[in-house]
């Protein structure tokens, strides 16, 4: 019964995504060009940065590993792109089942290398595991930085290819991402994860395969953040060692502690916020890195803060939900 009510809230889901894709679709028509090509790509950039965040959570909030290396994982699937671009050369004529196999491609690089950093390092915790894959994403820039620039373009980057992604391809692809980490969470893989961030020893103690379950949710978080970095490669038609660094690592953990840890409607909610204000504060370019960071916290401070005031506010906006509530 259980699994029935959850299929169709899955399925209702669904069906407001589909609306939701037709009312923008309507708003993109030259003729209402309600949202023209500048929000394009700022939503673009929003889906985009929603599945590298619905990766993370997968690791980080679900089960409880701290990563801080997802821009290097980011990177492979990017740099998989640049390479197979010197393959199968990519352009606007280019057919659409040709694009999706380099994507599925960039995808599958993204799991592999997430694998063999995985194997090594999933039996660590907390600020050890955090080091250790930061270290990886470092050892990744900086070889793409220092290797041939015939290659991978070395400092310079890489570029040649059509900007081959467009809305359909992001809109979906996180839709794509949601429904994996959805159905993920409400497997037996996904409560396995669960009680492994909540109490390790209890969870192998109950005959929970720790490495497995942990190894699991690593792979397919890293697949998400290399579908990720396919799609931000053919978004901007350039890439550059200095576009997967440590800030971006931290920009992607930010998005998923702003919407919680393990919410995964959260994080897709957290990542149009971060969007949105660092859009809007981009006519204040000397001050925006302040007043961004400043609303960051502020958001911090309502969402969690136990002080009475921010208790207060909380239980306000709540009350307000209720009443508006249908």
């Amino acid at each position: 019964m259980e699994f029935i009510k959850e299929q169709k809230k899955m399925l209702i889901g669904l069906g407001m995504c589909i609306l939701l894709y037709a009312i923008m679709k309507i708003f993109m028509h030259t003729d209402i060009n309600i949202i023209g090509p500048f929000y394009l790509v700022v939503i673009q950039k929003i889906c985009i940065d929603a599945m590298l965040a619905l990766g993370l959570n997968l690791i980080t909030g679900i089960t409880g590993q701290f990563s801080l290396g997802h821009a290097g994982f980011m990177a492979i699937g990017a740099y998989t792109v640049g390479l197979m671009h010197k393959v199968i050369p990519i352009s606007l004529d280019t057919n659409i089942f040709i694009i999706l196999f380099i994507i599925l491609i960039a995808t599958i690089a993204g799991g592999i290398f997430g694998v063999f950093i995985a194997i090594p390092t999933v039996r660590l915790r907390g600020d050890y595991l955090a080091i250790a894959t930061l270290g990886f994403a470092e050892i990744i820039r900086i070889t793409i930085q220092n290797v041939n620039q015939g290659f991978l373009g070395g400092s310079s980057g890489l570029l040649g290819w059509a900007k081959y992604t467009n809305f359909e391809l992001v809109f979906f692809g996180l839709i794509l991402c949601y429904l994996v980490c959805y159905n993920f969470i409400h497997s037996s893989f996904g409560r396995a994860s669960i009680s492994v961030r909540e109490d390790e020893i209890a969870a192998e103690t109950m005959g929970v395969a720790l490495t497995k379950t942990k190894l699991i949710a690593f792979t397919i978080g890293t697949m998400m953040a290399g579908f990720a970095g396919a799609l931000y490669a053919g978004n901007v038609g350039f890439i550059a060692p200095k576009d997967f660094g440590f800030l971006k690592s931290i920009e992607i953990l930010m998005i998923v502690v702003i919407g919680g840890l393990g919410n995964i409607n959260g994080t897709i909610i957290a990542a149009i916020v971060v969007n949105l204000v660092s859009t809007w504060l981009q006519d204040y370019a000397e001050l925006r890195m302040i007043i961004y960071a400043l609303v960051l916290i502020l958001i911090m401070l309502f969402k969690s803060a136990d002080s009475k005031f921010f208790r207060m506010a909380r239980n306000s906006l709540g009350q307000f939900f209720q009443r508006v509530k249908p």
